[in-house]
């Protein structure tokens, strides 16, 4: 069992979910700064809902950062059907919104973070 942990630490696949290009990016640049001991991230990215479908679809994302505020299909729909379709990954929502807790955790979120949250905090939840 402690390979198999290993091996997942070697290698992360984080897909993040925004449609905000600058907060992709700044929570890009943010997880480059990982230190290397949690492993190795693969990183990728969805503009909305419907995109982040597609893109796990294709890529299977160990971990979701999902916005909830976004065009074409939100952050609480697309958690349900990444949840009731791939129920094994990880979904982590990282919103502005704090009163959008208890619907993101109903939707099957694993965690829920508010933006602006330390980096401890966000790095605690993808490598839980």
């Amino acid at each position: 069992m402690a390979d198999k942990n290993q091996q997942q630490r070697k290698s992360l696949r984080l897909l993040i979910v925004d449609d905000n290009v600058f907060a992709r990016s700044g929570m890009k640049a943010l997880l480059e700064t990982v230190p290397p001991d949690e492993g190795e991230l693969v990183l990728f990215e969805a503009a909305n809902g419907q995109e982040a479908l597609q893109q796990i679809e294709m890529v299977r994302p160990d971990v979701v950062l999902m916005d909830v505020k976004m065009p074409l299909l939100n952050g609480i729909e697309a958690t349900r059907l990444i949840k009731q379709r791939w129920p094994d990954t990880k979904v982590v929502i990282l919103t502005m919104y704090a009163a959008h807790q208890s619907d993101a955790l109903a939707a099957g979120a694993d965690r829920f973070l508010l933006k602006g949250s330390s980096p401890e905090a966000l790095f605690t939840a993808i490598f839980w």
